[in-house]
């Protein structure tokens, strides 16, 4: 039987400014999860998979962000959705939880520097940030890895990852997903399903205006990935 949940919409404080982030309070929550989404940064464009998590027993917090206005993030972008993401967490977490880390696209790299990357700008400038180790698994979809070129910017990631990319996405090709496993696969499991069909925008709920889709039923593809992120933050493989 799903767990019962409440869904709220909080305003948290950021020093001298706010931001919201979307809440999915599980009654008996198992876990948490921090849900870091991509460069839109509307996270209830992912709801249905939200609302799977929450029905698994999950307190899920989802941080709104202000949309990117360029495809390359800058240091302060990182900097300040790194912030940020720490702060929705703490703000769901209760004694003996355990913490996954679920995000897509620039979301998912967001993740992998809270567990310990480092990230690069195209401008060589380093995104300073504390790893945060309450994570202890990361579920990533499309996920941007170029910014971990430098050497040595993934030895820091300890947790165990599974990475979904799609055949058909331009942005973050499945190339990206492959340099993640050659960067940490050989200390931890790094579980990489190749989606044939998919796109960068595959992976979302209510994908952005005037995108072409490129799966021919995006719905049951998103209802069977919504169960392989539920299995893997349980600690069980996805099928």
């Amino acid at each position: 039987m799903p767990d019962v949940h409440r869904v709220s919409r909080r305003v948290l404080n950021d020093a001298a400014d706010s931001f919201d982030v979307t809440v999915l309070e599980a009654s008996k929550a198992s876990r948490a999860i921090l849900f870091s989404v991509g460069g839109g940064g509307n996270p209830e464009r992912h709801l249905p998979l939200l609302t799977s998590l929450a029905d698994h027993g999950c307190t899920v917090a989802a941080p709104h962000f202000e949309r990117l206005v360029s495809p390359v993030p800058t240091q302060d972008d990182l900097v300040l959705r790194a912030r940020r993401l720490r702060l929705a967490l703490d703000h769901v977490m209760r004694p003996g939880l355990k913490v996954a880390g679920v995000g897509h696209s620039i979301g998912a790299t967001l993740l992998l520097v809270l567990a310990g990357a480092e990230a690069w700008t195209r401008a060589a400038q380093r995104a300073s940030v504390a790893p945060d180790p309450r994570l202890d698994r990361l579920a990533l979809l499309a996920p941007a890895t170029d910014f971990f070129r430098a050497p040595g910017a993934l030895d820091g990631v300890h947790v165990p990852v599974c990475v979904w990319a799609g055949t058909k996405d331009e942005m973050t090709p499945p190339a990206q997903a492959a340099f993640l496993k050659d960067g940490i696969g050989g200390r931890v499991p790094v579980d990489v399903h190749i989606v044939e069909g998919a796109g960068h925008f595959s992976f979302m709920n209510a994908p952005p205006p005037r995108t072409a889709e490129p799966l021919p039923d995006r719905d049951a593809f998103l209802a069977g990935l919504a169960d392989q992120i539920c299995r893997f933050v349980a600690g069980r493989e996805p099928t």
